[in-house]
């Protein structure tokens, strides 16, 4: 629970290396997200090259912090594999909280950037990492040793909390 209630988004990194090992780490975390009928559509890019970071925030002006980022993951769904017409997104999405809450188990901070469903993010997304058709860009994670600290953030609000019926 502790990892859950204090992970936050960073956007501010030192430039200290994420090493193969973690990135590994965050893929095994990734992929041990539940999918619909287990179809298990995600497919990973990993951007460690700084010429293809610094294209990104020209399209998604919510990705700056990507210039001080160690690498990002870019979190797709495989379109073709999906258990239902359009629970990719949902299994991406359980995929991307995964690498969140296994990149702060790591000390490693980072946030997610939301490219599916903005049209104009995820197509230019589409075209900067030449991702066939059935490829879809669910999200971007900017990931880096943290150069900020955040304390937890007090988001229980039981106003939220519906029992049976609205």
């Amino acid at each position: 629970m502790e990892n859950i209630l204090s992970r936050r988004s960073i956007r501010r990194f030192t430039d200290q290396e994420v090493t193969e090992e973690q990135i590994t780490s965050l893929l095994k975390a990734a992929m041990s997200a539940p999918s619909a009928g287990n179809r298990q559509p995600w497919e990973f890019i990993i951007i460690k090259n700084r010429e293809t970071m610094d294209k990104i925030p020209e399209f998604h002006k919510y990705s700056k912090m990507l210039s001080t980022a160690n690498l990002a993951i870019v979190v797709c769904g495989n379109t073709t594999k999906s258990f239902e017409k359009g629970f990719w997104v949902q299994d991406c999405a359980a995929a991307t909280q995964n690498i969140l809450l296994a990149a702060h188990s790591m000390e490693l901070g980072s946030v997610w950037c939301g490219l599916y469903p903005n049209k104009e993010r995820y197509s230019q997304m589409q075209e900067l990492l030449e991702l066939p058709k059935e490829i879809m860009p669910v999200s971007l994670i900017a990931i880096g040793y943290p150069d900020e600290e955040k304390p937890p953030s007090e988001r229980f609000d039981e106003n939220k909390i519906h029992y049976e019926k609205w």
